[in-house]
């Protein structure tokens, strides 16, 4: 039987194996299709994109401060400022690719009778304090629905949205095969088999 962190690890893993996929897709835009006005919540895929990355560094600041001992950084806004720090596609798959490291990482590390243990976030007015597995689940859940977000977006242009829930099923470890090569993992390695 899985424990919960293993199974907060393999979210991590369904996490950056999705953003690689949605990346691969946005990668063939034209630079004026990515920064076209869209109907969204952001108004554009570079903004939802840059909106992704910047709350995941906020966050992962956050709990790595956390799991260091260390208290969060008392500028938490510094992470949205500018609020689109990225102008290309390129230069936001590279680092969100660093941010998605990170969170494995951070999810390898976890032991279950750890996950009640309060994280600080500073927000403008408050500290916030959350639990870690509280904490994760809201990052994983924010990440899904901006993705879905970008999703729709790419069906309103020629590059055709790849499909993001092909992760978790034994049976369709072969539609992932080859993300799964290209980011360097193994079947085994994320579903703790080796």
């Amino acid at each position: 039987m899985q424990t919960l962190t293993h199974h907060l690890l393999t979210q991590a893993y369904n996490n950056g194996w999705a953003n690689h996929r949605l990346y691969k897709a946005c990668l063939q835009l034209t630079q004026d299709a990515f920064v076209a006005p869209r109907c969204s919540f952001f108004p554009s895929i570079k903004a939802t994109l840059n909106h992704l990355l910047t709350v995941d560094w906020f966050y992962l600041h956050a709990l790595e401060c956390e799991q260091r001992g260390e208290a969060p950084d008392p500028d938490g806004e510094r992470f949205f400022v500018p609020e689109q720090p990225f102008a290309t596609c390129a230069e936001l798959q590279a680092e969100q690719a660093q941010a998605d490291h990170r969170l494995i990482a951070y999810c390898s590390q976890l032991r279950d009778d750890q996950l009640e243990r309060y994280v600080s976030i500073v927000r403008p007015d408050r500290v916030q304090r959350e639990q870690r597995l509280r904490l994760l689940a809201h990052l994983f859940e924010h990440q899904t629905h901006h993705r879905g977000q970008v999703h729709a977006m790419l069906s309103d242009t020629a590059v055709r949205p790849p499909q993001l829930d092909e992760f978790f099923c034994e049976e369709e470890a072969r539609l992932r095969a080859d993300d799964f090569a290209e980011l360097g993992w193994r079947e085994a390695q994320v579903w703790g088999r080796g």
